[in-house]
């Protein structure tokens, strides 16, 4: 996966282009039938919706699988697709080999942050960089869960 310090490959999928986004900006690369990625999501949401970065989803699937997952897990953020038929070209040029993968990328298109799997200790840290309390004390989250 891209390191910390690298520079955001460039990309341009259903209009959106990397180089038109106004950072910083959480991509959140997913797979639909992916459990840790039904885990994480919502949690994704609620960091937007408390004033966190601004967070874009990247969905390997379809068009109507993605939008199903959006309802299932009350997703409202941008999704984008990644389609299998161009060999998933954006998960490609971000190195990704497991889903959920979040990658933070500045205003000046370096990525400053970057995660694998669902790991509350890196999405709370991430969450103090805008002041925001990610999870609450009656949420019932494991620790870690690989992707």
């Amino acid at each position: 996966m891209i390191g910390v310090g690298a520079r955001a490959p460039a990309f341009s999928l259903s209009g959106v282009s990397a180089a038109g986004l106004t950072a910083p900006v959480l991509l959140a690369f997913f797979k639909i039938t992916c459990p840790t990625c039904q885990l994480t999501f919502p949690y994704l949401q609620r960091l937007a919706d408390r004033g966190g970065p601004r967070v874009i989803g990247i969905s390997q699937d379809d068009a109507a699988g993605t939008e199903e997952f959006r309802q299932a897990f009350g997703v409202r953020f941008e999704t984008l697709l990644d389609p299998a038929a161009d060999g998933y070209a954006v998960s490609n040029a971000y190195g990704l080999t497991h889903v959920p993968a979040l990658v933070l990328v500045e205003a000046d298109g370096s990525v400053s942050w970057k995660s694998e799997g669902f790991a509350k200790s890196e999405l709370e840290n991430l969450a103090v960089r805008w002041g925001v309390t990610l999870f609450e004390a009656s949420d019932r989250v494991p620790a870690y869960k690989p992707g």
